[in-house]
C-alpha cells in the first residue's frame, strides 16, 4: 500500500467513519496525485503543524512510513499555484469559521488546497459525495455556508464570493436565472467537473 495514500492514511485513523478525517485523508492523498499540486501535501502548512494534524488525525502515521514531511511548506511554491488565488480563497474560508479552532483552521486549508484540484470539491477532497461536503461546511463555515442559498456548486461559489469581494462580475447574465451556463454552476455534481 502507498504511503499516504487514502487507504493507508484510514488505516491509521483514529476515527476513520468521521467525515473529517475522511476529508484530511481525501485531500492528502489527492494533493499528493495532482500534477499541479505535486510535493504539497497541503499547501500552506508548516511541517510542524501538518505533523500536528497527522498526529490528532493519523496517529503514528508518519513514524510508521518512517518520515518527516519537509515538502509541506508551500510559501515558496504557492506563485506557481495561483498563489494569490489559495491565499484569497483561505482569507475567505478563515473569516467565516464558525469556531476559531485547530480544527477549522486546518479545514480551511484542506479545502483551498482541493479548490485547487480539477474535479468537483467534493471529489477533490476525496469525498463520496456533496452532502458530506456540505455538512462539513454547514458545521465548521456556518455563515459561509447560509450565503449558498442558492445551493450552487462549492468551488463555483467560493470564486463567485471572491469575485464579488472585488467587484469584479464574471457572470455573463444579470441574473443565474437567465444564463446559459446555469447547470455548469447548479447542476448536479456527479462525474467529472466542467
Amino acid at each position: 500500500m502507498e504511503i499516504l495514500s487514502y487507504e493507508w492514511l484510514m488505516a491509521h485513523a483514529q476515527n476513520p467513519a468521521d467525515n473529517l478525517t475522511r476529508a484530511f485523508a481525501g485531500v492528502i492523498h489527492n494533493s499528493r496525485r495532482n500534477k499541479v499540486l505535486e510535493a504539497h501535501v497541503m499547501l500552506g502548512l508548516e511541517e510542524e503543524t501538518f505533523e500536528s494534524l497527522m498526529e490528532n488525525y493519523f496517529p503514528g502515521a508518519l513514524q510508521n512510513a518512517g518520515m518527516t514531511m519537509p515538502s509541506v511548506t508551500a510559501a515558496p511554491g504557492c506563485e506557481a499555484l495561483r498563489g494569490d488565488e489559495f491565499g484569497d480563497l483561505l482569507d475567505l474560508l478563515l473569516e467565516h469559521r464558525t469556531q476559531p479552532d485547530q480544527e477549522s483552521e486546518w479545514l480551511a486549508f484542506a479545502i483551498a488546497t482541493a479548490c485547487m484540484g480539477n474535479d468537483h470539491l467534493y471529489q477533490d477532497m476525496g469525498l463520496p459525495n456533496r452532502q458530506m461536503l456540505s455538512e462539513l461546511l454547514s458545521g465548521y463555515f456556518t455563515s459561509l455556508f447560509v450565503r449558498n442559498s442558492g445551493n450552487m456548486k462549492w468551488k463555483k461559489f467560493f470564486y463567485k464570493q471572491l469575485c464579488d469581494r472585488t467587484g469584479v462580475n464574471a457572470c455573463r447574465a444579470p441574473s443565474c436565472m437567465v444564463c446559459d451556463d446555469y447547470l455548469k454552476c447548479f447542476g448536479p455534481e456527479e462525474g467529472p467537473a466542467n
